[in-house]
């Protein structure tokens, strides 16, 4: 199991070389060894509004459309939003992500911030990082 920050998710859908690759890596490995992707239930709309930023409101839900069968999506609950505004995280969205994660017990969260998660309790990475781990993903 592996919780994808939004940013990963942006990457995927917005053409951000280089990261776009590790992004489409990262979903085709997950397809051909059965890995189960996460998001927030956050993660749609924040991807929605950007989208619509940069392109017409029509093609940002055919994006979405496509990109929901690939993805689970997990609530956001009264707690979690409790732990990320009690949280010293410096950003509120990156507190979401961590405790939604942490909440539903998914041990490894994929971002392009580190910096971010410097106290975590469980596994952070950038997209090249978990790449590179090469054969260890059944950690995830």
């Amino acid at each position: 199991m592996l919780f994808l920050d939004t940013k990963i998710i942006l990457d995927l859908v917005s053409n951000r070389p280089p990261y776009t690759t590790f992004a489409q890596k990262i979903f085709s490995r997950s397809q051909r060894l059965k890995i189960e992707l996460y998001v927030s239930a956050l993660t749609i709309p924040n991807i929605n509004y950007i989208l619509t930023k940069v392109s017409d409101k029509k093609l940002a839900k055919q994006i979405l459309l496509k990109i929901k069968p690939l993805i689970n999506i997990l609530p956001l609950n009264d707690k979690i939003i409790q732990l990320a505004l009690a949280s010293d995280f410096d950003d509120f969205e990156d507190a979401i992500q961590y405790y939604t994660a942490l909440e539903h017990n998914i041990t490894t969260l994929i971002t392009r911030d580190l910096k971010d998660f410097k106290k975590a309790k469980i596994s952070v990475m950038t997209a090249e990082q978990y790449l590179g781990i090469g054969g260890n993903e059944l950690k995830s």
